[in-house]
């Protein structure tokens, strides 16, 4: 059955492609359900009397967002909100969720300063025996457990970090630090959870987990690196495509301006 919501009304605004996506967003408020089709694309054209590239617009945003879900050969359907698609931005967990309308919220499992770590060494250019800020997090939202969360940041770039406990949110502290986060670099894998994290998500094993490295920069100057575990019934990977540019920063340029930095 095809919903009868009116298309019409004062909220209505000139923008052809925002007049499906706020028709859409009724929909979804009043009439449709998790899971629920949403009308097809060849009624949103003539309903609209606009092209189908307008409508695909509309319905794209909403997916980006994580309000509509699309599975191939089957149609767009409207989402779970607790079941996010991520695009590669760089934000934080908890303005991802509040983004899509959900509580986020953390359970520290452990907050120190160590030292740095051969690995870590050569990923920040530091010295060997620099000190870390080290965390480990339980995310949630809404109350459910999400993603495990491990950070690393320079005692260097920001000293007094943990005065006042772990921050809700390491980027704003990194911002406070005058150290804005301004790109990064993700490796992502997908694995299979550990009896330690399948306890932390409140998953049955076996469970398949997306694992996410990043470095994050601030300028030239690394200064955090992540690595999380999130539960994979409750992320899709949303990748956005567009023609070769030069990359943001070339390799060789990070490794010179590394050893001149210990020079």
């Amino acid at each position: 059955m095809i919903p009868t919501t009116s298309s019409s009304g004062p909220a209505i605004t000139a923008y052809k492609h925002l007049q499906v996506r706020e028709y859409l967003e009724r929909l979804i408020a009043d009439e449709l359900q998790v899971g629920d089709l949403i009308p097809s694309e060849r009624f949103l054209t003539q309903r609209f009397g606009i092209s189908r590239m307008t409508v695909r617009q509309a319905i794209d945003g909403l997916v980006s967002e994580g309000t509509l879900r699309r599975e191939h050969g089957r149609g767009t359907f409207v989402a779970d909100r607790m079941h996010s698609e991520f695009e590669l931005r760089l934000t934080t967990f908890g303005e991802e969720m509040r983004h899509r309308g959900l509580e986020p919220g953390a359970l520290v499992l452990l907050a120190e300063d160590i030292e740095a770590e051969s690995w870590l060494v050569d990923t920040f250019g530091v010295e060997p025996g620099a000190r870390l800020h080290h965390f480990e997090r339980l995310r949630t939202a809404d109350g459910f457990p999400f993603s495990i969360e491990e950070s690393w940041i320079p005692v260097d770039v920001a000293p007094a970090l943990l005065d006042d406990g772990v921050p809700d949110s390491l980027y704003a502290a990194l911002r406070a630090a005058n150290l804005p986060p301004t790109w990064g670099e993700d490796a992502i894998a997908a694995g299979l959870a550990s009896d330690r994290e399948a306890a932390l998500l409140d998953v049955t094993l076996p469970h398949a987990v997306l694992r996410t490295r990043r470095v994050t920069f601030s300028g030239d100057v690394p200064v955090m690196y992540a690595q999380s575990c999130t539960r994979g019934d409750r992320h899709t990977l949303v990748v956005p495509l567009r023609e070769p540019r030069p990359t943001l920063v070339p390799r060789e340029r990070r490794r010179d301006s590394a050893s001149a930095g210990r020079g």
